[in-house]
């Protein structure tokens, strides 16, 4: 994208829920954003980190060990091969910022597992 954004202006802007859209490459790795509300179910990522930037709200991670609990301008890094938990009570825009190997949902499938090419969708500049 060759503009100036608001992460959190794109992230409002979009209608489907736990459907991250990439805003932004930097090398080996995209910024996402996404629009959340709910459970998303528990996975892992094998060979990424994966960080989490609470833009507006609240969220949680569930992990198999923890949960942290996350408020705007809080982030996390859920380290690779962890299994979580994303859930948000109330609408959550959140960032996310993983390398480009990153699967939306791990090695699980769901009815939310989005593919590269949906994620990498147009977006209009601000």
């Amino acid at each position: 994208m060759s503009c100036t954004i608001s992460p959190e202006k794109i992230a409002s802007s979009l209608s489907e829920l736990w459907s991250p859209r990439v805003i932004a490459e930097v090398d080996n790795v995209y910024v996402k954003v996404a629009r959340i509300h709910g459970i998303f179910g528990w996975h892992s990522h094998e060979n990424e980190d994966e960080l989490f930037l609470v833009l507006n709200g609240h969220l949680r991670i569930e992990m198999e060990t923890q949960s942290v609990e996350l408020g705007q301008g809080e982030l996390y890094v859920v380290s690779k091969g962890v299994r979580h938990n994303p859930v948000a009570e109330n609408e959550c825009l959140v960032m996310l910022v993983e390398q480009k190997s990153t699967l939306h949902t791990g090695n699980e499938i769901s009815e939310k597992t989005r593919s590269l090419a949906e994620q990498l969708r147009p977006l209009q500049c601000n």
